[in-house]
């Protein structure tokens, strides 16, 4: 394995590099998109509520492969030309972006409704209820499940091998094909990503732990 890390290394950490980008583009995105359509869900309005329920509910049930899929090959067909890495990392986005929605939904939903009474009471307009009072919390109690999304992320990048995107999985083809030497040679690429993984899991871990303790400190 070391021979194949020192013959390949450039291979290795253009990869790296490729889905560490990739990965931190669509994980930003997705947050914001998500949040937006996870509050957009609760609105009064009906019609941006209905439409912000079928965007979740559209792209949640459809494979990321589809999406990524559109935006590499149908996409272009409209005259608008995208890398591999473009359509795989917004296709990653959208995708990710849904479940993060329902996630803050959830999160909002659990914050006891007298928070948003308070807030209008001491002068903020609902929206900076929302920002400033509601959101902080909603986030703090769905922490885990946005973690778990946030690792999901990293692991569906691999989705661009599919479309070219020189990411870790299409150079470990790549070499897999050249050396016939599969075992090493995907062995060695799940190391890589377990680097990006493993600190975003224990990260996610000490704000659960972090945001549990403040919540203690509150209630007493």
């Amino acid at each position: 394995m070391l021979e194949l890390l020192q013959t390949y290394w450039p291979l290795v950490l253009e990869g790296f590099g490729i889905t560490l980008l990739s990965s931190i583009i669509a994980l930003i995105a997705s947050l914001i998109i998500g949040t937006l359509m996870g509050i957009l869900q609760l609105v009064p309005n009906k019609l941006i509520s209905s439409l912000a329920d079928i965007y979740v509910e559209f792209f949640r049930n459809i494979p990321l492969l589809v999406i990524v899929m559109f935006f590499y090959v149908a996409v272009p067909m409209m005259g608008l030309n995208l890398t591999g890495f473009q359509a795989g990392t917004i296709g990653l986005t959208i995708y990710t972006s849904s479940f993060i929605a329902d996630n803050i939904r959830a999160g909002i939903q659990s914050i006891p409704d007298g928070q948003m009474e308070a807030g209008l009471s001491q002068g903020f307009t609902r929206s900076q209820s929302m920002r400033y009072i509601i959101l902080p919390q909603a986030v703090r109690a769905v922490t885990p499940p946005l973690g778990n999304q946030f690792i999901n992320l990293v692991k569906n990048s691999s989705i661009l091998a599919m479309v070219g995107g020189f990411d870790l999985m299409y150079y470990a083809d790549f070499i897999a094909m050249e050396t016939f030497n599969t075992f090493d040679t995907y062995i060695l690429i799940a190391l890589f990503y377990l680097i990006i993984t493993i600190p975003l899991t224990l990260l996610v871990k000490r704000l659960e732990v972090y945001f549990n303790v403040e919540v203690d400190i509150t209630d007493a």
